[in-house]
């Protein structure tokens, strides 16, 4: 989107990049020179805030406020094995007499100085991660028992069929979401932690992105025709609503 139509998005939605709405775009800040460089959002629980221009990806009228998470992620698990490389390289040019001892030990202090760094700031992106898994496993506890709540109530013909579905759906899309949500923060987690106890193998993926799908498991009502349209004993309580399967799919970067 060129920069003179990114006015356009002044009042429109931004959606996270699991598809949930969380602001809209409130207004902008520029450069003197007039290069586009924040963006003021209204967030849905009314915190207004400046985010940086690089957390936002504009495609038409859709804006994607990108995680700070995974591109903080995706540039450490760049960042540390190329260090780990450099410094290798520069103690087998000592070893081979290619460069004075002086210049060796400055040159790996200055490596060893910005891995320490790096290192603090793997941790904090665990910790974050650890924070967001947390609440996605909230999320997706509530959504489990709102959607147990909902078939034992459309069970006893408490809910009608038309109410029922846009309910069901409503709540199968938001599950979805929380689901390969919480799925892409374990796999920060996992491959950040890797990268931290030595593994320069461990990197986050470039192509690939790992999507949860979730399908719901369904009661049997008798009086009543669930969303399966199966029906059984009267006295069949709600089953557990949730499995995930998980499969790798699309070419895009975590």
């Amino acid at each position: 989107m060129s920069t003179s139509n990114l006015f356009l998005s002044l009042g429109k939605p931004i959606k996270n990049e699991y598809g949930k709405v969380i602001g809209k775009v409130a207004s902008f800040a520029l450069e003197p020179n007039g290069k586009f460089d924040a963006v003021f959002v209204e967030f849905t629980g009314g915190q207004f805030s400046k985010q940086p221009m690089d957390d936002f990806r504009f495609n038409g009228s859709e804006i994607t406020f990108v995680s700070k998470i995974k591109s903080q992620a995706n540039m450490l698990c760049d960042q540390i094995p190329l260090l780990w490389r450099k410094d290798q390289a520069v103690k087998d040019l000592h070893d081979k007499h290619k460069i004075t001892p002086d210049l060796y030990q400055e040159l790996h202090n200055s490596f060893e100085g910005v891995l320490t760094q790096l290192k603090k700031d793997g941790q904090v992106i665990i910790d974050e991660a650890a924070v967001e898994i947390a609440r996605c496993d909230e999320e997706i506890k509530s959504l489990s028992y709102a959607i147990a709540n909902l078939e034992l109530e459309h069970e006893i013909g408490q809910v009608d069929e038309e109410n029922y579905q846009t309910a069901f759906n409503l709540l199968q899309d938001s599950l979805k979401r929380a689901t390969t949500e919480k799925t892409d923060y374990e796999l920060i987690k996992s491959k950040v932690s890797s990268i931290l106890i030595g593994d320069p193998s461990a990197q986050l993926p470039k192509t690939n992105k790992i999507y949860a799908e979730t399908v719901m498991t369904q009661p049997k009502p008798v009086t009543v025709s669930s969303a399966s349209g199966n029906t059984g004993s009267p006295d069949d309580l709600p089953e557990p609503p949730v499995v995930v399967y998980v499969k790798e799919i699309g070419k895009t970067g975590l």
